[in-house]
């Protein structure tokens, strides 16, 4: 009895420990790496977009403007209305594949940043650990369900207008379930272990983000041509 009371003593002051105080694992340095990385990327290509767009648009320039807060925000503003106005003139067949890629990098950073904060607390807003009869439910559960449901919506209904829709609950679902892929395959926990594929999880994630940027500029150089005026 010893042991597994000592064992559970150090995991519980592990646990009581902020993630910011503690010395962190190279799975979790990863984790918290690709979190900055991804928000890097999609912060840089939001500007870059932005300065597109409040060159051909009309704001003023910066060194034009008179108040250059308003001017960015005019910007900003017109960016978002040629993404949206974008968005809806391409196929249904591309809102829902952008919408797929999105949801999944979405849903699997921010499982990756919740399982990383819950091990410090005992909860994160509305989620926590669930346990069932004394049996923790891992999120690839509700993850799986998502993808299956979704899945058969789409095959049973073929209705393109909520393919985007579905795509989103999909998109959702894999991301929580290819986030415990490792603990799927050597059935047990080894979620933060060198055996958590994390890199395959990181390299899934990578290239989704690549995918629905590409996407998204799509959207928004379509948009820029229908609301934008055309430079002489």
């Amino acid at each position: 009895m010893i042991g597994p009371r000592l064992k559970r003593g150090r995991l519980l002051g592990r646990r009581s420990l902020p993630w910011w105080r503690r010395e962190l694992s190279v799975a979790e340095r990863r984790t918290i790496a690709i979190g900055v990385v991804a928000a890097a990327i999609t912060g840089a290509a939001a500007v870059v977009e932005v300065g597109r767009v409040w060159r051909r648009g009309s704001a003023p320039m910066p060194s034009e403007a008179g108040d250059l807060l308003q001017a960015a925000q005019e910007a900003v503003t017109e960016t978002v209305e040629a993404a949206a106005v974008g968005y809806q003139e391409v196929s249904t067949r591309e809102n829902a594949a952008f919408n797929l890629l999105t949801s999944f990098v979405a849903s699997s950073v921010l499982a990756r940043g919740i399982a990383l904060l819950l091990r410090s607390r005992r909860s994160v807003g509305p989620f926590r650990d669930l346990r069932v009869g004394g049996r923790h439910i891992h999120h690839f559960v509700p993850g799986i369900v998502m993808s299956f449901v979704s899945g058969a919506a789409a095959i049973v209904t073929r209705d393109e207008r909520i393919e985007p829709k579905l795509a989103l609950v999909f998109g959702t679902g894999m991301g929580l379930t290819l986030d415990e892929s490792a603990l799927l395959l050597e059935l047990e926990d080894v979620y933060w272990t060198k055996k958590g594929l994390l890199s395959v999880q990181i390299t899934l994630a990578v290239i989704s983000l690549i995918g629905a940027l590409a996407l998204g500029l799509r959207f928004l150089r379509r948009g820029e041509d229908l609301v934008l005026p055309r430079a002489d």
